[in-house]
C-alpha cells in the first residue's frame, strides 16, 4: 500500500459535535494524496459514532484505550502517520479555503530545504467567522524566508497558529515530537502551552520556512478549547514558566550547534519574555507577573556567565521601565531606568530616555511625541516607550 503525501493529524477530545466540519473542510480540498487520522482521546461523546460517518477510505479513526493528553496523543498521531508531509489540526478548527493544500505542497515540494509552511488564521466563534487573528501575520506577501531569519521574530512571539502549518516529516525525524519530559536549570518545564511554539522554534533553526499571506485557516475560541484549558488560573505559572525556557533552550541548542547569529538572538529574546512577565503577561483569562526577585532567582539558574546576566539584567529593566513610563508610573520607570544604566551605563537610548523623564512636562511630551512618530512610522501599536 503506498503512503499517501500527506498526513492529517486530528486529534480530538469532546469535539464530536466539531468534528464533522474539520473533517468535511479537508476532504473538499483540491489535492487529493492524503489519509485523515481521526485520534480520539478517550472522549466521553459520541466521537466514534462521527468518526463513523464519513464515508471515506482516506479516514482512519483510531480511539485511545486511556486518556494520554493532548501532547502524547499529539506525538501517537504523527507517529502512525504515513505521509511524507504532517498536518496536525485539531478537530475544533477546519480549513478555509479548499485549495490551501494543493497550494502547500507545491510550495514544499519545490523546496525541499522548507521545514514547514503556514498561514495567518481567522477567528472563529460560535458560528460565525470573524476577524483575521492579527498575530498570526508575518508578511503581507507570499515568502520563503531563511530559518535563522525567521527566528530573529518567532523567538520573542508565537506567531505560527498551530492549526495553520504543515510540516515536513523529516523535521520529527531528525528533531523529536511534542517534548513531553522537557528540563531547563535543573527543572522541568511542562509543554503543554508553548510545545508548538518550542517545535518552530527548533525547526527554524535546521530549516527554512514557507508562508502564505492569506489566512486560509479557522482558529476557534471557545471554552472546550485546548488554549482554554492550558491557561486557567492554576496553570498560568506554568506557562509563563514555558515562555522563559523556551529561548533559553533554543541558545543552547544553538551554541552546541555553533550556530552564534541564533545564540546572539535568543539572547534578545530572553530578555524580551523576562520583561514581559516582570510586566504582567496576560494568558486568555488568567495574569501571571513575575517579581524582581523572581526573575533574580530564574536568572541565576539559567546561566553561570554574570556577563551574559548583566546584559540581560540592564535590557530587561529598560523595557519593564519603558511598559511603567507608557502607564504613567514615572518614579517607577526612573528607578528601573536607573537600575538598567548600573548594569549598562552604555546603553544611550536609555539614558536619552531617562534624561527626558527627568526634565519634567516638556521632556516627556518631547518623548511621547518621538514615541508617537516611531510608531505611525513602523506601524506598531502605541503602547509601549
Amino acid at each position: 500500500m503506498n503512503s499517501p503525501t500527506v498526513s492529517f493529524v486530528v486529534p480530538c477530545h469532546r469535539l464530536a459535535h466539531l468534528l464533522p466540519e474539520c473533517i468535511h473542510s479537508i476532504l473538499a480540498q483540491t489535492y487529493s494524496d492524503f489519509e485523515v487520522l481521526i485520534m480520539d482521546d478517550c472522549s466521553p461523546d459520541n466521537t466514534p459514532d462521527v468518526a463513523a460517518s464519513f464515508d471515506d477510505p482516506r479516514v482512519k479513526y483510531v480511539r485511545n484505550e486511556h486518556n494520554l493528553g493532548h501532547l502524547r496523543n499529539y506525538n501517537k498521531g504523527i507517529e502512525l502517520s504515513r505521509g511524507k508531509y504532517v498536518w496536525l489540526i485539531s478537530a475544533d478548527d477546519y480549513l478555509r479555503q479548499p485549495y490551501i493544500l494543493e497550494r502547500y505542497v507545491s510550495l514544499m515540494d519545490s523546496h525541499p530545504q522548507v521545514g514547514f509552511t503556514f498561514c495567518p488564521g481567522v477567528g472563529v466563534t460560535g458560528n460565525s467567522a470573524g476577524a483575521s487573528l492579527e498575530y498570526t501575520f508575518y508578511r503581507p506577501y507570499d515568502v520563503v524566508v531563511n530559518g535563522h531569519v525567521f527566528l530573529e521574530e518567532l523567538l520573542n512571539l508565537n506567531i505560527v497558529l498551530a492549526p495553520s502549518a504543515i510540516v515536513r516529516r523529516e523535521c520529527y525525524d531528525r528533531l523529536g515530537l511534542f517534548p513531553l519530559n522537557a528540563m531547563w536549570a535543573g527543572q522541568p518545564v511542562e509543554m503543554g502551552w508553548a510545545g508548538d511554539w518550542y517545535l518552530w522554534c527548533l525547526f527554524s533553526l535546521f530549516f527554512d520556512v514557507g508562508y502564505f499571506a492569506e489566512p486560509m485557516v479557522c482558529y476557534r475560541l471557545h471554552n472546550l478549547s485546548m488554549t482554554d484549558a492550558l491557561t486557567q488560573r492554576h496553570k498560568v505559572d506554568s506557562c509563563a514558566a514555558a515562555d522563559i525556557a523556551i529561548p533559553w533552550l533554543i541558545r543552547q541548542r544553538a551554541l552546541e550547534c555553533g550556530i552564534q547569529d541564533v545564540a546572539r538572538h535568543s539572547l534578545k529574546a530572553i530578555a524580551h519574555q523576562y520583561a514581559r512577565q516582570l510586566s504582567s503577561t496576560q494568558y486568555r483569562s488568567a495574569t501571571s507577573r513575575m517579581s524582581v526577585e523572581q526573575f533574580e532567582e530564574s536568572l541565576s539558574r539559567s546561566t553561570p556567565s554574570e556577563t551574559d546576566r548583566n546584559w540581560i539584567r540592564a535590557r530587561v529593566f529598560s523595557a519593564v521601565a519603558d511598559a511603567l513610563f507608557a502607564q504613567g508610573d514615572l518614579a517607577e520607570a526612573k528607578r528601573f531606568y536607573v537600575l538598567a544604566l548600573k548594569r549598562n551605563p552604555g546603553m544611550l537610548r536609555t539614558v536619552t530616555k531617562l534624561i527626558l523623564l527627568c526634565s519634567g512636562a516638556p521632556g516627556r511630551m518631547i518623548r511621547r511625541i518621538i514615541r508617537t512618530l516611531s510608531r505611525k512610522a513602523t506601524g506598531a501599536p502605541l503602547t509601549s516607550g
